[in-house]
């Protein structure tokens, strides 16, 4: 009995890393999809002239800088920086399953 529990236990700490890992892969997966159905829209037909007036519209840009500046990588930890992921993760989640 006592090593069936201790292999239990060694097997659930072992399976720990494991599932870390599989979690990490999915979000990529799902991050990756969103990035990609976002190119793939922006060069759409119909979206690719108003993307091209965004562009060259300087008040937007400066605009959208000035958004992009309160996100930082090294900062995951920050409740902005999350709920900015999580919002991320969610919808490429949602995008990978609809194409799947």
């Amino acid at each position: 009995m006592k090593k069936f529990l201790l292999l239990l236990i060694l097997s659930c700490l072992l399976a720990s890393p494991a599932f870390a890992q599989y979690t990490a892969q999915k979000e990529a997966q799902y991050i990756a999809t969103l990035k990609a159905v976002t190119d793939y829209k922006i060069n759409d037909a119909e979206n690719l002239k108003n993307v091209q007036k965004l562009r060259e519209d300087a008040r937007f840009n400066r605009r959208l800088s000035k958004m992009l500046e309160k996100l930082q990588n090294t900062r995951t930890k920050d409740s902005r920086n999350q709920r900015i992921y999580d919002i991320l993760l969610k919808a490429g989640e949602e995008i990978y399953k609809e194409l799947d």
